[in-house]
C-alpha cells in the first residue's frame, strides 16, 4: 500500500498572517486539516479549501489521531496536521511521528512561527542582549501534564538568570514566581501574553513580584506565555558584531570563506565585551 506523505505544519501563535509562505500552500493544497481548536484562532483555517475536510483535534486521544493521519495518507488524501507555534516545542510531535513511521507513513515538518518569538515581538524585546543575557531557557512546569525530568527542575534554569520562557505555567505563575525570586529578584520584569497575535491578545507587564496578582485578576488561565528576565528591561551592552572598532577588512575571504574581519563565532549575531 503507497501512503501519501502527512506535512506536520507549524500554524503559529494563531494570527492566519504569521504562517510561513510553504505552511499556507500546504494548508491550501490539503484534502485533510487535523488542527488544534484551543490554541488556533479560526481565521488560520481560511488559507483551506473549501472543500478540505477539518478536524478539530482538541477533544480526541493519540491514537484517534494518529488513526486518521493514516487514514487519510492510505486514502490518497492530501493531509495537514496544523500544530499551534512550532512544531519542535510541546507539540507532540515526537509520539505522533513514532507511530506514522512504525505504520509505513513518510511524514515531513514545515515550522512556524513560535508563540514566544510572537509574544516578545508584541512588547518589543530581545531575549538576548549583550552583558544582559545570552541564553534563553524554554520549559514548562507540571501540572496536569507529564512529568518534568528530575534534572529540569525551574530552580535549576533559575540558578543561570537566563532569560526564561514558560509555557503551560499560567495557573501556577504566583508558585513559580516565589520560585524564582531568590535568583531574578522581586524587582526583575515580567511579561505575559495571552493569546499572542489573536484577536484576544493581552498582555500584561510587571515584576516577579507582581505578576501573579495581575494575572488573577485577569483570570487567565490557559494559552498565555511568560517571559522572565532582565533583557526585558532594554538596558545592556552593545553587540560586537555591530562595533565601530571591529575590523572589517577582508570580511570575506577567496571562495566566500570567512576572514580575519568576520570571526567565526560571529557569524550568528553572537556578541562580547568590548574593551
Amino acid at each position: 500500500m503507497t501512503f501519501h506523505t502527512v506535512h506536520f505544519v507549524g500554524a503559529g501563535p494563531g494570527a492566519a498572517d504569521l504562517l510561513t509562505v510553504r505552511a499556507t500552500r500546504l494548508i491550501a493544497e490539503a484534502d485533510l486539516v487535523l488542527y488544534p481548536g484551543t490554541y488556533l484562532d479560526p481565521e488560520a483555517l481560511a488559507h483551506c479549501a473549501p472543500a478540505a475536510e477539518l478536524v478539530d483535534t482538541q477533544g480526541l486521544d493519540l491514537d484517534r489521531i494518529v488513526d486518521r493521519l493514516v487514514r487519510g495518507a492510505a486514502a490518497g488524501l492530501r493531509v495537514v496536521r496544523l500544530v499551534s507555534g512550532d512544531p519542535s516545542l510541546y507539540s507532540a510531535l515526537a509520539e505522533q511521528t513514532r507511530r506514522l513511521s512504525a505504520a509505513g507513513v513518510a511524514w515531513d515538518v514545515t515550522p512556524g512561527v513560535p508563540a514566544y518569538a510572537a509574544a516578545a515581538a508584541r512588547v518589543g524585546r530581545e531575549l538576548t542582549v549583550p552583558l544582559v543575557a545570552q541564553s534563553v531557557v524554554l520549559t514548562r512546569t507540571r501540572a496536569r501534564s507529564t512529568a518534568m525530568p528530575e534534572s529540569e527542575s525551574l530552580g535549576r534554569f533559575a540558578a543561570t538568570r537566563a532569560s526564561l520562557v514558560l509555557h503551560l505555567a499560567i495557573r501556577r505563575v504566583r508558585a513559580l514566581m516565589d520560585e524564582i525570586e531568590p535568583d531574578y529578584g522581586g524587582d526583575c520584569p515580567v511579561v505575559v501574553v495571552h493569546r499572542a497575535s489573536q484577536p484576544g491578545e493581552l498582555v500584561l507587564h510587571g515584576t516577579v513580584a507582581t505578576i501573579a496578582g495581575a494575572v488573577e485578576r485577569a483570570g487567565l488561565r490557559q494559552a498565555a506565555v511568560v517571559l522572565v528576565g532582565w533583557a526585558l528591561a532594554n538596558d545592556g551592552g552593545e553587540s560586537y558584531l555591530y562595533d565601530r572598532s571591529r575590523d572589517r577588512t577582508g570580511a570575506r575571504g577567496p571562495g566566500g570563506q570567512d576572514g580575519p574581519g568576520r570571526p567565526d563565532d560571529l557569524t550568528d549575531g553572537a556578541s562580547r565585551t568590548t574593551g
